[in-house]
């Protein structure tokens, strides 16, 4: 496990993985507190170490993507896609978020919190936390806005046209496509 942080920070890493060299942790969680003293998760992930890796966090030669925030590796993506990844995940998963975060919620507890807050990166991940009863501060009109979009008929709706891997017209109704 690997603990990290950057002193005159409040920002915090927590890294575990199954072997020292593997190269992607089996957990990872960024977390930090707001100016009110409030925890708040900035990335939380868990791998299945076991799993395919598909390099949609990076380039073909290496740079980073940040999140495809700068820029995307759209192989790498279509991939991931083709093998049933969420946007944004370069392995599967382990199916535990159920059991994550009541594990997470009582550690956030025993530091003497009653609130968190998440900070999604993708649209599957804010619809996800939805139903697990996670509420939004803000963003809320942004999502009902796209949910609102990919309606029959609507804007987005009329993009999934089929023109490339990533707008295929069934992804309407899915929270990965």
């Amino acid at each position: 496990m690997k603990f990290s942080f950057r002193d005159g920070t409040t920002d915090f890493v927590i890294e575990l993985r199954n072997e020292a060299t593997a190269e992607d942790p089996i957990f990872y969680a960024h977390l930090t507190d707001t100016m009110n003293g409030q925890i708040h998760v900035l990335l939380y992930i868990v791998n299945d170490p076991d799993s395919d890796r598909f390099d949609v966090d990076r380039m073909p030669d290496g740079r980073r993507t940040n999140f495809g925030i700068d820029m995307r590796n759209l192989e790498a993506e279509e991939a991931a896609m083709k093998a049933g990844l969420a946007p944004g995940q370069v392995r599967s998963g382990q199916r535990s978020l159920s059991h994550a975060i009541p594990t997470f919620e009582a550690f956030i507890q025993s530091l003497g919190h009653s609130v968190f807050f998440i900070e999604p990166l993708f649209y599957h991940n804010a619809v996800t936390f939805e139903r697990y009863g996670f509420a939004y501060l803000q963003g809320l009109r942004r999502m009902k806005e796209l949910h609102q979009g990919f309606q029959a008929g609507e804007v987005l709706f009329q993009k999934l046209d089929g023109s490339t891997p990533f707008r295929d017209p069934g992804y309407a109704a899915s929270i990965r496509g």
